[in-house]
């Protein structure tokens, strides 16, 4: 599991690299990413099935966005739009587009309905994400700066 979460910390690091993220938050970019992959895998394991995890793993990881978006004054997209990378159905995306292609209606049905079920569960776990309120973000002391 430690290695899933260094290599899941490495991967979101180097999306926020590409995405231009400050230098001084890349740390907290790749732990946003490794925190939301590891409840992923660890409901993936308990057999919650890929919605469930998804859901899940996108809610902690856009809750740990607003804590450092609030703590570092920065905005939560820097580490919501990197953290989110481990999660998002790129294979599932090309193998819809690919059987969709290729006239296997069989395969496209089956690997698009997955892609839309886990594309929904990553859009409702940012929505009751950002649904709590932002006073209690607001609250949480800051990194590194003075009040």
């Amino acid at each position: 599991m430690m290695i899933q979460f260094i290599v899941g910390f490495f991967a979101t690091l180097s999306f926020a690299i590409l995405f231009s993220a400050p230098k001084r938050q890349l740390v907290f970019c790749g732990l946003t990413g490794a925190a939301g992959w590891i409840v992923y895998l660890l409901l993936m394991q308990n057999d919650s099935g890929i919605a469930l995890a998804n859901l899940a793993a996108t809610f902690v990881l856009t809750l740990m966005a607003r804590i450092f978006a609030a703590r570092e004054r920065h905005p939560v997209t820097v580490y919501l739009l990197s953290g989110i990378f481990p999660l998002v159905p790129g294979a599932g995306i090309y193998y819809t587009s690919y059987y969709f292609i290729m006239h296997d209606m069989t395969n496209f049905s089956r690997y698009g309905s997955e892609t839309v079920i886990i594309a929904g569960s990553i859009a409702l776990g940012i929505v009751f994400g950002f649904a709590l309120p932002q006073k209690m973000f607001n609250a949480l002391p800051q990194l590194g700066h003075k009040r």
